[in-house]
């Protein structure tokens, strides 16, 4: 038997390596379902605060300095108030520090990092690698970096180095297509991030210099002039003009909502919605749509996928994006390569698609709604003489405005078990969270034990008055009392013991673990900045594919090879091999 051991034992080895892998895969696949996080932009508190309200799971947003949106920044008092929010619901909330530092504002930007982090921040976004380091070192941060899309996270090898770092999770470049995403996974352990949804940089974000170049306001530094939204013209080689005045650098808007479930399957767990300079009806009606699309998929997939956050979200309209800004949308590379990436015309909201004129019935016009056929905006009703067949959008919807602007248009809810108690010196109440994910909240309170008359009214108002939590973000799914005997109870009591329980949970289940940070230490010498590249702008989008003109499809008689505005000349570079454009200043 031993002899056959010995002999075997190579056998032996590779059966409980087979057992124990086996073993550790059934745990993951019925044990732990992937936590999708659905993230939104939070321009302040109010438009976070409604983010939280229709379902999202995370927000992120500005603080009072280095944010890459200068215009959307937030007090610290504000952004601790939606830390108490967001938390109340499971849900995170982020900060950017997410711009290039000198050398003068790294101490500054320490100081605020732990000013985050001691009002209940969770997670931190940054760009300067140097302000990570310092972080890290100083101990206390761990868990809370992450590196922002700006860091140019375009590659594995990218993905791999901040990893290493210390960063606990990484927003992938927007360029990466659903199959990058996958090996990316497939080859680190960091939390992924990519975008959804919203406005496309043209360039690779962090890698684009042109405002700076050409205005003076770094895009790395939050003060982006937004260069990709202007008209050019298009000039060939010897300088003869293809195009006039077109808007050949302004993408559409991302939207991945037709392909959401191959998006998870890469592995990536946090799907952010851009937006940070966006109002509340835009944030409302995005984070509605994703979050019942989201939920129709957790709810197929057998609970391999689960909400991130808790508490019941109620939305009472019917979300459609393309019915706030909107200029047209595009998957971007999520597949391959498009042919049809830009709106030559306008940058602005392009609206809802309705048909072509004439004007029919089935369009459901409202009084006011603003409509824009050719070259004509116009609100409805209107004697304007449209051209048949002209196309005609819907640029502003009054009754979807109406149903988006409602108080109660979306809402959110905890759902809680409420348990009376009687105890040797009156009772106590007790609230848990459903499912109880946190400890729960349980208040004793000595009253006078009054035996009731009449058991089943005795119990009733004990029911009636403790589910009376509208104005509270929690909703009494169950009321369960445990006593010996009914007893009578008043009313105004009753009341007066369910707000003090829910004024607990409030602040119990609001606050968030907050451990020690380091000494921060005397900030030594700091590499510098590299320098600015003779790149302005590179990009995965190629304007010579965009107008037919691709090297590798065939040999086109003209090639657009400028972009000229005004005194403005901007050579176009194009590597085929990488299949990406770059954009060279000549003069202006």
């Amino acid at each position: 038997m031993v002899y056959f051991f010995v002999r075997n034992l190579h056998i032996y080895k590779f059966i409980c390596n087979f057992a124990g892998d086996l073993l550790k895969s059934t745990r993951k696949t019925v044990n732990e379902p992937t936590k999708i996080e659905l993230l939104a932009p939070g321009k302040n508190l109010a438009v976070g605060r409604v983010a939280i309200d229709s379902g999202a799971d995370a927000v992120y947003i500005g603080g009072p300095a280095f944010g890459a949106r200068k215009a959307a920044g937030n007090s610290l008092e504000d952004i601790a108030e939606l830390c108490r929010y967001a938390h109340l619901f499971g849900a995170r909330v982020f900060t950017t520090l997410n711009t290039l530092l000198h050398d003068d504002e790294m101490s500054e930007a320490v100081q605020l990092a732990c000013a985050y982090k001691k009002i209940g921040v969770d997670a931190i976004l940054i760009q300067d690698l140097r302000l990570a380091r310092i972080l890290l070192e100083m101990g206390g941060f761990e868990g809370m970096l992450h590196a922002s899309t700006q860091c140019d996270n375009r590659s594995l090898e990218r993905v791999q180095q901040l990893e290493q770092m210390g960063f606990s999770q990484v927003v992938l470049a927007r360029e990466l297509s659903y199959a990058e995403m996958r090996h990316i996974r497939e080859n680190t352990s960091v939390a992924l991030e990519a975008f959804v949804h919203g406005a496309l940089c043209v360039s690779y974000s962090g890698a684009c210099y042109l405002s700076e170049a050409v205005c003076g306001r770094s895009a790395n530094r939050g003060e982006c002039a937004q260069m990709c939204r202007l008209t050019y013209d298009v000039l060939d080689a010897d300088g003869r003009e293809m195009l006039h005045e077109k808007h050949v650098l302004s993408l559409y808007d991302l939207d991945r909502s037709e392909h959401l479930h191959e998006l998870l399957e890469t592995g990536v767990t946090t799907l952010k919605i851009e937006g940070r300079l966006k109002d509340e009806d835009y944030v409302r009606n995005v984070v509605a749509y994703y979050r019942q699309k989201l939920d129709r998929l957790f709810a197929e997939s057998d609970g391999r996928f689960v909400q991130a956050s808790r508490g019941r979200t109620t939305i009472q309209f019917i979300p459609d994006p393309s019915k706030t800004f909107h200029r047209g949308r595009t998957e971007y590379f999520s597949f391959e390569r498009p042919d049809n990436l830009v709106n030559m015309l306008t940058p602005k909201s392009t609206g809802e698609f309705l048909g072509r004129a004439p004007i029919q019935d089935s369009w459901n016009l409202h009084n006011g709604d603003g409509l824009v056929a050719g070259e004509q905006g116009f609100y409805w009703p209107s004697k304007v003489k449209i051209p048949a067949g002209t196309p005609v959008y819907r640029t502003y919807n009054a009754e979807f405005q109406k149903a988006l602007s409602a108080k109660d248009a979306t809402s959110r809810v905890l759902p809680v078990c409420l348990t009376l108690s009687e105890t040797e010196e009156g009772f106590s109440l007790r609230m848990e969270d459903k499912p109880n994910r946190r400890p729960p909240i349980e208040v004793a309170f000595q009253e006078e034990k009054i035996p009731a008359e009449n058991h089943e009214r005795a119990e009733a108002v004990v029911r009636q008055q403790l589910t009376k939590l509208g104005d509270t973000p929690f909703e009494a799914e169950r009321v369960e009392i445990a006593w010996s005997q009914s007893y009578f109870l008043a009313a105004k009591t009753l009341n007066a013991w369910r707000r003090e329980v829910v004024a607990k949970a409030l602040e119990c289940w609001s606050k968030k673990s907050i451990g020690p940070i380091g000494p921060i230490s005397p900030i030594g010498p700091i590499e510098p900045l590299p320098p600015m590249p003779r790149e302005l702008m590179t990009c995965k989008y190629c304007l010579l594919n965009e107008m037919g003109c691709c090297k590798k499809k065939g040999k086109a008689e003209r090639v657009p090879t400028f972009l000229r505005r005004g005194d403005l000349l901007l050579r176009i570079e194009t590597d085929c091999k990488k299949c990406q454009m770059a954009l060279i200043k000549v003069n202006g």
